[in-house]
């Protein structure tokens, strides 16, 4: 046995750590978002003019545990592929980034009571999501594929976040 084999976790206990990591990375921005929402639900959010497509404020959390949930899972397909495998790093960078947009959009719109710095941290989640998506499918399609629900839904929150700032200028 060499001595670099020595020093490997096994499998299954790479496997558990990758989840871990997986669910604090995601979490984290659960967290920091539920927070700033929270913060700005009542009496900001709900004074505000909003679009007729709006969904019911109930509607928000089930979409969103789910959604993380999906996201747990695909970044854990990817933290548990070889570490040779090609296109993972970027695959790992550009899900970081998106994670961080995804917390900090709530900090805008939610937090600071932006629509309009909501509406641009928004866009750039869009742009970070799909690179996320693109790398992800390149190393591991499962894990792509379940990201799109979630740039839908993303897609849908960047319409209704526009809709908001436009009809509250």
């Amino acid at each position: 046995m060499t001595a670099t084999a020595t020093r490997k976790a096994p499998a299954g206990l790479n496997s558990i750590l990758a989840l871990i990591v997986a669910a604090v990375v995601v979490l984290s921005a659960a967290v920091i978002g539920n927070l700033a929402t929270f913060s700005g639900l009542v009496p900001w959010y709900a004074s505000l003019n909003k679009p007729a497509f709006t969904p019911p404020n109930w509607l928000f959390g089930p979409v969103w545990s789910l959604l993380y949930l999906t996201m747990i899972f695909a970044f854990w397909r990817i933290l548990t592929r070889p570490r040779a495998t090609e296109g993972r790093g970027a695959a790992i960078a550009w899900f970081v980034v998106q994670m961080v947009l995804n917390g900090a959009w709530s900090v805008a719109f939610f937090g600071l009571q932006s629509p309009l710095l909501g509406l641009i941290t928004i866009a750039a989640l869009v742009v970070a999501l799909v690179a996320t998506i693109l790398t992800s499918l390149k190393v591991d399609r499962i894990a792509g594929l379940m990201l799109l629900p979630y740039l839908a839904w993303v897609s849908f929150a960047s319409l209704l976040n526009g809709a908001v700032w436009w009809l509250n200028r």
